[in-house]
């Protein structure tokens, strides 16, 4: 693995641009266990224009606890990059003290004594505070939002969306992309995106019948900041009828479209620009590679595979800033901007500790009035936890494989899967599991908990096409999210071999019997894309498994081996 060290001289020797990270004495102050708001936001302010960059928030209004992945497989040029290093490896790579705040809010290992430790993360009150005090410091800094905001909770779902609406309005975002929002059904993302008091920028949504950009979703838009005129290019998730139900969204394609936001990039650089930001939605690998493909982007804001690092990446002459998910995270990004061209910058993500950040009071009473209604439901305990509930990585967490219990169960089926997302914040052991909770990993507008039959050879059909979309070497076909999570089987998988060769040794764990290719065998799901899909929501049939539980025991499993890595 290159060092972080050498990546640096490497990338700063090839490029004129000169960058710099307040990680170093973030890093300092951390191990030194010395953290307050006011070192938290501490910053040196630097050249001309400032971005501020959230993403991936997933309606979560309140702090959470949110586990790191522990597995995050990079392939083909990107094994053994970040963002595909994970615990101890990450900390030495950046220099961070085993046991200090940066430890808890980066890695996975240790979560729950330093959970309990350092407390929840996140809350968009304290996210209103951060933002306020970068303003007060750069009244004209620009606050960009990558998407997947209108979706992943109770609130968000009983809202279709207005209550993530109305508490973002009031941080005065001045663009945002998009991804899951479009499974709330093409009429309400029009509804909502003609009522907003900025743009919602797509160079990449189209419409379908006539193959031209949609009207509804500009290709980007310019704004005026410290004298420099500045163009930001929204880059929505290109593959939204692969991984979401493209019947809720008929109107629109998408894609990665680079050879079209090449010649948005040479069109605002012909009307201008003097600094190109890419607001993206297509996850770090796809940047990355994008960024080799298309010139002329200054900045990628990086959203999707829900990354956080303390450190821009450079590819070519663009800086790659992904700033975590669920609200942990807000990056600041100042830019020195001189005669039409990035001379330098200055990063920091800023972690979102919620017992150290102050809420912003006017937040806070918006936040709260939006969950009043909903107050007595959301607070409704349905069981306990003796263990960690956590989903993010590759394969199968905790949280998941409750969820596949619950189908097994309540389903009465032999085999479950369960779509393999990012999204879902984490429950410590000793907790109560609140229907709130349940709703944050299982919220979405296609809940149905189907049960039905497939074939051995199907099974192995569906757990390679999945794999091909996550363990692709070529990042444009990198399709997917995590990998489909099971219950009731086992797999191996050698991630280097290439499609169809991944998966064997495929297992029925009830009997220990290897999955017959010829065998039907009844499989409970819920998530499927395919309209018409019949079956109760699953935070009813996941409800219904833990009151029977009381208490949910919790361990990790080893059904999945994983090779090629």
């Amino acid at each position: 693995m290159i060092s972080r060290r050498d990546f640096l001289q490497v990338g700063m020797a090839a490029s004129a641009i000169v960058g710099a990270s307040g990680f170093g004495n973030w890093a300092r102050l951390a191990a030194q266990q010395a953290l307050s708001q006011d070192e938290l936001l501490r910053f040196e302010t630097f050249g001309n224009v400032s971005l501020i960059h959230i993403t991936d928030i997933h309606a979560q209004l309140k702090p959470v606890w949110f586990r790191e992945p522990s597995v995050n497989i990079g392939v083909g040029g990107n094994r053994g990059a970040v963002p595909h290093v994970t615990g101890a490896d990450f900390r030495r790579l950046y220099g961070i003290a085993d046991g200090s705040p940066l430890h808890y809010a980066l890695t996975y290992d240790d979560f729950v004594s330093l959970a309990r430790e350092y407390g929840r993360m996140g809350g968009l009150d304290r996210i209103a505070t951060v933002i306020k005090a970068i303003r007060a410091d750069r009244p004209d800094a620009l606050l960009l939002d990558g998407g997947d905001t209108w979706h992943g909770s109770y609130t968000c779902y009983h809202s279709q969306g207005q209550d993530m609406v109305n508490v973002m309005n009031a941080l005065a975002p001045d663009a945002m992309t998009l991804h899951w929002e479009f499974t709330l059904g093409s009429a309400r993302v029009r509804e909502l995106v003609e009522g907003l008091p900025f743009p919602v920028l797509g160079q990449n949504i189209f419409d379908a019948e006539w193959d031209e950009p949609a009207e509804l979703f500009p290709p980007y838009e310019f704004f005026e900041r410290g004298g420099v005129r500045i163009a930001v290019i929204g880059q929505a998730f290109p593959y939204m009828p692969i991984a979401n139900p493209g019947w809720m969204f008929p109107e629109y394609s998408f894609g990665i479209r680079d050879e079209h936001m090449q010649k948005v990039v040479d069109e605002v650089r012909a009307q201008g620009a003097e600094c190109v930001v890419c607001l993206s939605h297509n996850g770090f690998d796809v940047d990355k590679k994008m960024a080799t493909v298309v010139t002329g982007i200054d900045v990628i804001l990086s959203g999707h595979t829900h990354d956080a690092l303390p450190e821009p990446v450079l590819a070519g002459q663009t800086i790659i800033v992904p700033s975590g998910s669920n609200g942990k995270f807000v990056s600041r990004v100042d830019l020195d901007i001189r005669d039409g061209r990035m001379m330098g910058y200055r990063h920091k993500l800023i972690p979102i500790f919620a017992d150290v950040i102050a809420p912003d009071p006017e937040v806070a009473a918006l936040i709260e009035a939006e969950r009043a209604p909903h107050a007595e439901a959301l607070a409704e305990v349905i069981g306990q936890t003796d263990g960690l509930l956590y989903r993010r990585g590759n394969f199968n967490g905790t949280w998941d494989d409750l969820i596949c219990d619950a189908l097994l169960s309540q389903r009465e089926a032999e085999i479950a899967l369960s779509p393999g997302v990012r999204w879902g914040p984490s429950l410590i052991p000793g907790q109560p599991i609140t229907r709130e909770d349940l709703w944050n990993v299982t919220s979405m507008t296609y809940p149905q908990a189907y049960r039905t039959e497939m074939t051995g050879e199907f099974l192995k059909v569906v757990l390679e096409d999945v794999a091909d979309n996550i363990f692709n070497p070529d990042p444009y076909y990198q399709q997917g999210g995590d990998m489909v999570r099971v219950g009731g089987l086992g797999y191996r998988i050698d991630v280097s071999k290439p499609q169809g060769e991944r998966i064997s040794d495929m297992t029925l764990l009830r009997t220990g019997e290897p999955i017959d290719a010829a065998r039907a065998y009844v499989v409970a799901g819920w998530a499927s894309v395919n309209e018409g899909t019949e079956g109760p929501p699953i935070w009813d049939v996941v409800e219904a498994h833990i009151r029977a539980l009381g208490t949910v025991r919790a361990e990790p499993r080893d059904t999945v081996s994983v090779t090629g890595i």
